[in-house]
């Protein structure tokens, strides 16, 4: 079966529906490769993009199980609040004699103003931060612009956590070992990185392609930052969850989820690999993966994908021009 289980967990995924679904999860853990460590988190603390619901609240859920002191991002306050509830009956169902340590610190991811002042807020609470977390995102119906002037989603899926990493680059290495997870999406295998037009500001919006095209920038600046943090103790790794029913889904692909819900993975389910990247020690041994089902998984499938090096950066000088940061193009 060890001899098989390499091959058939490829099969799964080139296959994308059963490796995406919930039957691939069940499966990959029934065979003799599965990475299966998941040690404590006491003494670590998270920070969580996105907490308040789906993915988000489950990585933040079941890394505070662990033990770990876990900081939610959050654009709501109230929102946020029955979450950090939610999440102390959890880990007091887990085990009644410990309490969740969970605290909130607003943040508006698509906001580059409100990041800055949550890293002041983390900076004022003098704040360690072992692992780091970009979960938030967004899929608008239709192009929106922010008030700082930035097109919604990418906004939201790739200026803001750039900008967070790299306000929060410092920390990270003086808490070394430390980790950056971010949540892609297996959507990205069917676009090619758009640096020319990363806003989508000179084409029609499609909804679905946008935010594929968000996921595809957020894998090769993941690749981007591993190169510019290698040798520091700080991994980067980008993942995806597979097929989730999440309320992110449920309202911005109703028909995709009203025919495939009797075989999308619950919220837990598509957080497993979040929460295995938080805390084993595999992946502190590399950086820059892509990351499904705890295992690594290629970027690219297509051979139109593949994005031009003059492509790579030039997303990155428009990111860290647009955020407002000084940090120069990786070697």
């Amino acid at each position: 079966m060890t001899r098989l289980a390499g091959p058939l967990d490829t099969l799964l995924d080139r296959t994308i529906a059963p490796g995406y679904t919930r039957l691939g999860l069940a499966v990959r853990r029934r065979l003799p490769t599965w990475p299966s460590e998941l040690p404590r988190l006491d003494g670590r603390t998270v920070l969580v993009t996105g907490p308040t619901s789906g993915i988000g609240e489950a990585a933040a859920s079941d890394l505070a199980v662990l033990g770990a002191r876990v900081i939610l991002l959050a654009r709501n306050p109230d929102k946020a609040a029955a979450t950090q509830a939610r999440i102390q009956r959890a880990v007091q169902d887990a085990d009644g004699t410990k309490t969740a340590d969970v605290a909130i610190v607003r943040c508006d991811i698509s906001s580059l103003a409100s990041i800055r002042e949550a890293v002041s807020t983390l900076e004022e609470q003098d704040e360690h931060v072992d692992v780091l977390v970009h979960n938030a995102g967004a899929m608008p119906p239709e192009r929106t612009v922010t008030d700082e002037g930035f097109e919604l989603a990418f906004a939201t899926n790739v200026l803001g956590p750039f900008l967070l990493t790299a306000l929060l680059e410092e920390r990270l290495k003086a808490d070394a070992p430390s980790r950056v997870i971010t949540v892609s999406s297996g959507g990205m295998y069917g676009q090619k990185l758009d640096a020319d037009d990363p806003q989508h500001a000179h084409r029609s919006y499609s909804p679905v392609s946008v935010y594929a095209r968000n996921k595809r920038a957020q894998v090769v600046l993941g690749e981007l930052w591993a190169q510019r943090l290698r040798g520091t103790g700080v991994v980067v790794h980008t993942m995806h969850p597979g097929w989730a029913d999440t309320p992110g889904v449920q309202d911005s692909l109703p028909g995709f989820q009203k025919l495939t819900r009797r075989v999308l993975r619950s919220p837990a389910e598509g957080a497993d690999t979040i929460v295995w990247l938080a805390a084993a020690t595999e992946p502190l041994s590399t950086t820059g993966e892509f990351w499904q089902d705890r295992r690594r998984r290629p970027t690219h499938y297509a051979p139109f994908t593949r994005e031009a090096e003059a492509d790579r950066k030039k997303i990155w000088e428009t990111c860290a021009g647009l955020a407002g940061v000084d940090a120069p193009v990786p070697a």
